[in-house]
């Protein structure tokens, strides 16, 4: 019996390139239908992990090779600096850490850090490739495979925008010229024949010239009309008549109209903008302050502006007021606009917008919206290129704390605008609202808590399976209690709308988060490219004497604003006139009290910190650590040969088991060959063992191979066989011991 060994010949690298060229075809899609970039990267990997499995390397040495490439890609894709400075280990697992941690039971957060799913993705390719070497050269078969993809490229054709035509006809060329080749060597192994060249020529010549014929007669013959109609109008004039307006709609980036929300959301790879910041930045457009019940609109005219130039300050004043509990630090981006639209996007604190024509263009700012537009003298109201001056907050806790206090300096308008909801908004949002924030005193810690509530409580960021409201549901209602599956627009509303139920000004935004990390531009300022994909919608509360402050209540989405957890009133917060003269001395107790509950909210956030800090104290020694096992077992290996032969005469020493001698031999031809005692092609059993009994002077190997052909041949085992070839057997395992 001739144990397969790995081919490195020419046809069986056919085969490798084959199996990677249907893996491919899995790959193709992804760029297009996903938010998957960089594709050439698991293009690499795929082709590397096929061709070590071409050329045998060990398995320690190939999953070496393997762990590197896949932290080096993972290092290129979510961090900056030189790969081998080393700075960047902790963060790395530390997030790793986070991302396989559960928050509050919910494994579906964790799966939300797009490096942790790269991480999988590069470990799905591992084990596909593993399936491919093993259907290819161990098992001789693929079309299980073959199938899958012929399904998986034909389903994306009929349901997304991807056309598989041409990836069709290359799936059935490539699955019919490996089943042909993996057809002919099962044969020859059957038969035990030598693979030589003319049979190979014989076999390979036909089936090309099949293949040939049958791709131009299909090219050529003509084309029946389709016996069935196309599923996918069929499924969306299905949904469209169940009693949802509306149905099977999709939105695609930035948008006007917001007054009907739900549905799926269809990704779009369209470069918006490209930006060069000093720090990640989220870039707002406009704001909406009246809740529908099913959407969002305005409560005035977008004709309602205020004009300014290029020199000028832009006139949001209310966007981060003076105050002693707001340190500010200024910052500068500019902005490369890839669309011909008609306003400008900026970041929390703009205050100044240049370009290169200040004398050609005016700005005009929607004081409803607070929505920038483009006005200009030459009749052309767009432009490519601007910069923007603005403060980067860090919020005083204190101060946000206590700003809920002078609730009273709000104007009665200023109150009913952003605290208005609909009349026929369901009794249990309010009720939901204030179950969540019981016990908690605050704007700022009421606030906190609707906005920690959506990652710990079932809730599913999804862009696919959206509900879309009916005629007589509540978009929040319908969220919040029967779907618990959305994206942006649902966590973000829903919070605006519970918040201004316990009385809190909130208003709901819209724009785009930092968008995709590219490399670093002049002045090392980072570089960002943000699409149509990162188009999204949060939150922001209005804090007496402070102004409008961003919350983040979406899954998977950081918010970019800093907290400074302080623990003093008096540094942060100037005396209001209308206190008292002297105030009690419980009241900064009780206002440190408030700050430690509020603090204590973030456990998620904390246990991040704490995870990152552990991570930064210990990574030299778990690196090192990592290192030492792995010299450990890598010296193992090296001198297997010197503690292998007893850990198997041990294993069958106490085995009294015939069945177990067909086992034993071939154990010991694998030991024979790691000993350097290697079996020609074409020799047979009884001439190998001739060979061996020459080599260590004895005839124990002959005795062996005589049994075992008898069993080969005849099927039958003689009773009391493996008692009688132990000793030989031991003997001659022993004698591999290098």
């Amino acid at each position: 019996m001739r144990t397969r060994s790995t081919q490195k010949d020419l046809a069986t690298l056919f085969l490798y390139t084959f199996g990677f060229l249907l893996l491919w075809e899995w790959l193709r899609p992804l760029e297009q239908l996903t938010d998957t970039s960089y594709i050439w990267i698991f293009l690499v990997f795929s082709i590397v992990s096929l061709l070590l499995a071409y050329l045998g390397t060990h398995f320690l040495i190939s999953g070496f090779i393997k762990w590197v490439l896949i932290v080096y890609f993972l290092h290129f894709l979510y961090f900056e600096g030189p790969f081998f400075k080393l700075d960047w280990i902790p963060g790395f697992f530390g997030e790793i850490y986070q991302s396989i941690l559960p928050v509050g039971g919910d494994f579906s957060r964790s799966l939300t850090s797009n490096l942790f799913r790269s991480f999988l993705f590069f470990i799905f390719l591992w084990l596909i490739t593993y399936l491919l070497r093993y259907w290819l050269v161990m098992r001789r078969q693929i079309f299980i495979f073959f199938f899958m993809t012929l399904v998986y490229v034909t389903v994306l054709d009929t349901f997304t925008p991807y056309e598989a035509g041409a990836a069709i006809v290359r799936t059935v060329i490539i699955g019919f010229a490996i089943m042909g080749m993996l057809t002919f060597y099962r044969l020859m192994d059957k038969e035990v024949m030598r693979r030589r060249p003319e049979l190979s020529r014989k076999w390979l010549t036909p089936l090309v010239v099949m293949i040939v014929i049958s791709i131009v007669f299909g090219f050529a013959a003509p084309k029946a009309e389709p016996i069935w109609p196309d599923p996918v109008p069929f499924i969306k004039s299905y949904a469209k008549g169940s009693g949802d307006e509306g149905g099977g709609s999709r939105r695609i980036g930035y948008g006007l109209d917001d007054s009907q929300l739900g549905g799926p959301f269809r990704g779009d790879n369209q470069v918006v903008l490209r930006v060069e910041v000093e720090s990640r930045q989220y870039w707002k457009v406009e704001t909406k302050d009246v809740y529908t019940g099913k959407g969002w609109v305005i409560s005035g005219s977008r004709e309602d502006v205020t004009p300014f130039l290029s020199e000028d300050n832009v006139p949001i004043s209310s966007y981060i007021e003076e105050h002693q509990g707001v340190q500010k630090v200024e910052e500068i981006s500019i902005i490369d606009s890839h669309m011909d639209y008609d306003h400008i996007v900026y970041p929390l604190g703009v205050k100044k917008i240049e370009t290169p024509y200040q004398h050609s263009y005016s700005f005009l700012l929607e004081n409803n919206t607070e929505k920038i537009r483009i006005s200009s003298v030459t009749g052309f109201n767009t432009f490519k290129h601007y910069s923007l001056l603005y403060d980067v907050p860090k919020y005083s806790v204190t101060a946000l704390v206590n700003a809920s206090s002078q609730e009273n300096t709000l104007s009665a308008e200023f109150k009913e605008r952003y605290t208005r909801l609909p009349e026929e908004l369901p009794d249990r949002v309010r009720e939901l609202a204030a179950t969540i924030t019981e016990g908690k005193n605050t704007w700022f810690e009421q606030a906190r808590a609707l906005e920690a509530y959506f990652s710990k409580s079932g809730f599913v960021y999804d862009q696919k399976d959206v509900a879309i409201p009916g005629a007589d549901d509540d978009y929040v209602d319908q969220f919040l209690f029967d779907t618990k599956r959305g994206y942006c627009d649902n966590f973000s509303t829903s919070m605006v709308v519970m918040a201004r139920s316990l009385g809190i000004p909130a208003r709901w935004v819209k724009g785009y988060t930092e968008g995709e990390y590219k490399g670093l531009g002049e002045e090392s300022r980072r570089i960002f490219e943000v699409t149509n994909n990162n188009a999204h919608s949060w939150v922001e509360v209005y804090f007496p004497q402070i102004g409008w402050v961003p919350f983040e209540p979406t899954q998977g989405f950081s918010n970019h604003v800093q907290f400074n957890f302080d623990q003093q009133a008096n540094n942060s917060t100037p005396v209001s006139t209308e206190q008292p003269k002297s105030p009690e001395k419980e009241k900064p107790d009780l206002a440190e009290e408030k700050t430690k509950k509020a603090a204590s909210s973030f456990s998620f956030k904390k246990l991040s910190q704490t995870v990152k800090t552990f991570f930064e104290k210990v990574w030299k020694w778990l690196l090192g650590s990592i290192v030492a096992f792995a010299l450990f077992f890598f010296t193992v290996y090296r001198l297997r040969g010197k503690w292998l032969p007893y850990y198997l005469a041990l294993r069958f020493k106490w085995t009294k088991n015939d069945d177990n001698f067909s086992k034993a031999y071939l154990l010991l031809l694998r030991e024979l060959k790691r000993y350097g005692i290697v079996r020609k092609e074409g020799q047979t059993l009884r001439e190998y063992a001739d060979y061996v009994d020459r080599f260590f002077s004895t005839r124990e190997m002959s005795k062996l191979t005589l049994q075992y052909e008898r069993l080969i041949y005849r099927g039958e085992v003689m009773e009391g066989s493996w008692l009688e070839s132990k000793e030989l057997w031991e003997n001659l395992i022993k004698k591999t011991i290098a």
